[in-house]
């Protein structure tokens, strides 16, 4: 059974995202989405929230699993069994920073590959940072993350604007 693991911060998951795991999952009989817990960024939502939300939108397939993890991704995906870690690629300017994210792990562990997927040319413009910047302003984002995902979205902004946050 092969199985990859497509780690990231997913605050919040976008059509692109799952996208590359619906075609990923041509690929690989399982797709662990794993959403990390140590970022440089400032989420959001909460780790609880994000798995919680990714769970929702893959509920429909039973070979797409969805979990936290935290510290190197590497030592992650040996822990798993995984032996493949899956990265998607919207633009050249992505390709540069992956690549040495690529190189770093195999040094620190050789029998781990990563597998690259190009994003469907339909969201290569999308970034989870870029949905929060629109919905911030009040920018309709529907279609470009699932369904599920857009009242959560909302949801955040209004309380940040009542907290006084925005």
């Amino acid at each position: 059974m092969s199985s990859a693991i497509y780690p990231g911060t997913f605050d919040p998951l976008t059509m692109g995202h799952v996208s590359l795991v619906r075609r990923a999952r041509t690929v690989f009989d399982r797709i662990t989405v794993a959403v990390a817990k140590d970022t440089t960024k400032t989420p959001l939502f909460t780790l609880e929230e994000r798995v919680a939300m990714a769970r929702e939108v893959f509920a429909f397939d039973d070979g797409i699993d969805v979990e936290d993890f935290s510290g190197l991704l590497v030592d992650y995906v040996a822990r798993k069994g995984a032996g493949v870690i899956m990265r998607g690629l919207r633009a050249v300017s992505d390709f540069e920073y992956e690549f040495q994210m690529a190189l770093m792990n195999r040094k620190l562990h050789r029998d781990i590959q990563t597998v690259f997927l190009m994003t469907d040319y339909q969201w290569m413009y999308l970034s989870s940072t870029i949905i929060k910047e629109a919905a911030k302003h009040g920018a309709n984002i529907k279609g470009m993350v699932p369904d599920q995902i857009v009242p959560h979205v909302y949801a955040r902004f209004a309380e940040l604007r009542a907290q006084g946050k925005l």
